[in-house]
């Protein structure tokens, strides 16, 4: 009895996952851990990437809510969509991205599918790069988002980087991102935020976008571009989409990975798109057997709830109208935050120079503020962020504008 009982505890301990190592925690989810569990009632949260209303609560578009209303009404089936997903999503996905007249679109020259959100959308696309480019390397801006790094590395394609992000004016290096992305390898692949940068909130404007697409035909580069916020940028979904636009005008070869996420506020719905744009409608075909090869055995194929929302909004004119109209509003409270921040600041008496704040666009800010600042902001005044200084300007509103303000000059002055 007693060597059974030996013999079952030895079993027991030679664990298949012994070797298994403790991962490091993820940095957004220990920001909001540790708010959480923090009691003091003037906390604020400003690690979270998803959008806040005035008072601080989730928010659901309205376009998004009678939608959703109209698709339960109509009590559609559940059944699996295609490998590609829902086809009239991937059609409007591809129009709200490069306009209904572009000739990638009437010529039928992209290979559109639909993704699991934007990093669903990203993967798809580092999967086929890693298996038909012949360049096996893709360069990134500095900083860039988190996810970015490991999905190319993931699909065994090297990731190196480029300058982008001017610490001392909070801005875009344009000289130091012209002269490395001048240095990379011709045939190389490069990934361009399209707008609203991720996590730094800093945009080339449309001049320097026009030099950044000159050095990168000049290198013969790939360009994948990836675009989270068209319209929740500015609150146009046109201007916003200008890169993407401009760079196949140049004749440029693209690929696009988009997400409706922030502008439609989706985010647990997964609603995303990959876009190849081909040279001709044969190359289209091939490409597009191959994208759903490869999901095929990834995924199978996509949801469906979040795409039909998506889908029904874009092709209802009366809708369309309303979403734009939604995602102009959540823009404008974000640039309104902005601008109340910087004002704040100045009334607070604050010597340093803010103009960044206004400057930046998107849901992001890169204070500038240096890691002791931050850990003094998040000891002292119980405001959470990341270790870089960036803020999510979402978590900002009208009830704790000043409270942050009083904070940062603290901590600054």
């Amino acid at each position: 009895m007693l060597s059974r009982h030996i013999l079952k505890n030895s079993v027991r301990c030679q664990s298949w996952w012994s070797h298994v190592e403790m991962g490091p925690p993820d940095a957004i989810l220990g920001v909001t851990e540790a708010f959480k569990a923090d009691p003091n009632p003037k906390k604020m949260n400003l690690g979270v990437g998803a959008y806040r209303d005035d008072q601080g609560k989730p928010f659901v578009l309205p376009s998004v809510r009678e939608a959703e209303r109209r698709i339960v009404g109509d009590k559609l089936d559940k059944e699996y969509a295609g490998i590609a997903g829902l086809p009239d999503f991937c059609n409007q996905s591809i129009k709200l991205a490069l306009g209904a007249n572009s000739p990638v679109v009437t010529e039928k020259r992209n290979v559109t599918v639909q993704a699991i959100s934007g990093t669903g959308a990203l993967r798809i696309g580092s999967e086929f790069l890693a298996k038909y480019s012949k360049s096996k390397v893709i360069y990134q801006p500095t900083p860039t988002w988190g996810n970015h790094v490991p999905v190319f590395k993931f699909a065994g394609v090297d990731v190196k980087q480029y300058r982008y992000y001017d610490k001392t004016t909070c801005g875009f290096d344009e000289k130091g991102a012209l002269e490395d992305i001048a240095k990379i390898p011709k045939g190389s692949i490069i990934l361009l935020h399209a707008c609203a940068h991720n996590p730094t909130g800093v945009d080339p404007t449309r001049e320097q976008w026009k030099k950044i697409s000159e050095v990168v035909k000049k290198q013969g580069l790939f360009v994948f571009f990836d675009m989270a916020y068209q319209g929740f940028a500015s609150g146009d979904v046109d201007g916003d989409a200008f890169a993407v636009r401009y760079f196949i005008e140049q004749g440029h070869k693209i690929c696009l990975a988009q997400s409706f996420a922030k502008n439609m506020g989706l985010y647990g719905e997964r609603v995303g798109a990959f876009t190849m744009v081909c040279g001709d409608t044969d190359e289209a075909a091939r490409v597009a057997s191959q994208i759903k090869i490869l999901i095929r055995p990834m995924y199978s194929n996509p949801p469906i709830h979040g795409a039909r929302i998506a889908s029904r909004i874009l092709n209802d004119p009366e809708l369309k109208k309303q979403w734009l109209s939604d995602v102009k509003g959540m823009a404008d409270r974000i640039i309104t935050m902005r601008s109340q921040l910087k004002d704040l600041l100045k009334k607070e008496g604050s010597s340093r120079n803010w103009q960044h704040i206004t400057d930046q666009i998107g849901m992001f800010c890169f204070t500038g503020i240096n890691p002791q600042q931050v850990e003094k902001l998040i000891k002292e005044h119980s405001v959470y962020l990341t270790k870089d200084g960036r803020i999510s300007v979402a978590g900002i509103s009208s009830n704790n504008v000043g409270y942050l303000a009083k904070a940062l000059h603290d901590v600054t002055k």
